[in-house]
């Protein structure tokens, strides 16, 4: 079947077709591209159409796909056993690698996903704290768990009511919103609730409003506040941590959180996730504490594999940090050159190898601004580069990823669509 009689079918026995929404391409006014293998670079659908990949599923594929040391990682891994519900001796080293990256981090529980990381991290804190509020910021995504799917009321001191139905009251009524980069925001919740404040959860690059950098006061603030009153500082890095650098952003900006959330690169591509901190906090968790959690594929052998390999990787090549961020450099300085020469209006947000195109006039440093972008635009834009076999993220509000398996020829094949796409949608 091509992709379109894939999406019709999946319709009938699938939610919108899709097992996450974004992937229904309905913000852009497509159908999707079914996806039947990666290499390197690139992605192929059903049909055979090549697409430069900048979507990288979502992040964590900053070596590329298929890897060598990570497949060969990952075959032999299978020849052992594809799941046990049981130690083994990866979950031992990846847990060494991460505390060894990550400055925050002395112990770690690897769990199957970032959602998973994030509600965990969050029990943990309340249990830690005896606190039962958590203060997240407007358009900062953590996963689908309740407290997170909320958004701003009439006020900053107003709590949270629910972004999505089946989350009731009571549990968004815990989490209070804040605005992203806005100091003054924070100070009012914690006036309020200041003693009732269990932890401030933070994306240090936000991502899913499209790339926002946080700037170093704001951070700075959300330190010294939280150790003030006695909360905890949750680092949401499921985006940034090994992608930022081989320590995530923490590392970059030399501020440490309590608690650190992980995902996307740290399985490789696999499903994996993880949370950690001081060995005070995490001796809460069961067995040692009286804060559960648990997770029969937590650990898991196939993804511990391919995290293992990705992330040795990372650490002993010096330059891929380096060489990514360049790669992400030339393409930002092209999607400009593009935008003065036809006129159009974009502002480019960039943190490393990451970054994000807003249709708009206005800076974005928070979600407000954000939502000033033409999204029809942006639609515009992206059916022009997908008919050019570049494959982006199909909504405004997410980030291109630059892996560093993009050659040469990749980047000059993406300029020339840049500048195609931005002719035609100027006129």
């Amino acid at each position: 079947m091509n992709s379109l009689e894939l999406f019709n079918k999946a319709k009938e026995i699938i939610p919108g077709g899709v097992n996450s929404p974004v992937r229904a391409f309905k913000s852009v006014g497509l159908n999707p591209p079914f996806i039947q293998k990666g290499k390197g670079s690139k992605i192929y659908d059903v049909e055979g159409n090549e697409y430069i990949d900048y979507v990288c599923s979502w992040g964590p594929m900053v070596l590329g796909h298929l890897h060598p040391q990570v497949q060969k990682a990952v075959e032999d891994a299978v020849k052992d056993g594809l799941t046990f519900g049981a130690p083994t001796e990866r979950e031992v080293e990846i847990a060494q690698l991460i505390c060894d990256a990550v400055p925050s981090i002395e112990m770690v529980r690897l769990v199957s996903s970032g959602t998973e990381a994030v509600m965990s991290a969050l029990r943990l804190a309340k249990g830690y704290t005896g606190r039962q509020y958590i203060v997240k910021f407007s358009g900062c995504y953590h996963g689908h768990t309740d407290s997170m799917l909320v958004k701003a009321g009439s006020g900053l001191l107003t709590a949270g009511i629910p972004d999505s139905n089946g989350v009731s009251s009571d549990t968004a009524g815990n989490t209070l919103i804040a605005e992203y980069n806005n100091i003054e925001s924070v100070k009012i919740l914690f006036e309020q609730f200041g003693e009732q404040i269990a932890a401030i959860i933070v994306e240090p690059i936000a991502g899913n409003m499209g790339v926002v950098n946080a700037t170093r006061e704001f951070l700075e603030y959300l330190r010294e506040i939280t150790t003030k009153n006695g909360s905890l500082l949750i680092f949401d890095e499921v985006i940034s941590g090994f992608r930022a650098s081989y320590g995530g952003a923490q590392a970059l900006f030399g501020i440490l959180p309590d608690l650190t959330t992980l995902g996307k690169i740290i399985g490789g591509g696999m499903p994996c996730g993880a949370y950690g901190g001081s060995k005070e906090i995490m001796s809460m968790i069961a067995p040692v504490g009286s804060v559960y959690q648990a997770g029969t594929l937590s650990g898991n052998p196939i993804s511990t594999a391919a995290g293992i390999a990705t992330l040795k990787v990372l650490k002993q090549d010096e330059k891929i940090y380096q060489r990514i961020s360049q790669k992400a450099d030339v393409l930002v300085d092209a999607y400009r050159t593009a935008a003065k020469k036809y006129g159009v209006d974009v502002v480019i947000n960039q943190a490393g190898s990451v970054f994000t195109v807003f249709f708009t006039n206005h800076s974005v440093v928070d979600y407000q601004s954000a939502l000033t972008s033409d999204t029809k635009l942006f639609a515009m834009y992206f059916k022009e580069m997908l008919s050019q076999g570049i494959y982006l993220a199909p909504s405004q509000f997410e980030a291109v990823f630059v892996s560093d398996a993009l050659s040469e020829q990749d980047i000059q094949k993406t300029i020339d669509a840049i500048d195609q796409s931005f002719r035609v949608i100027a006129q």
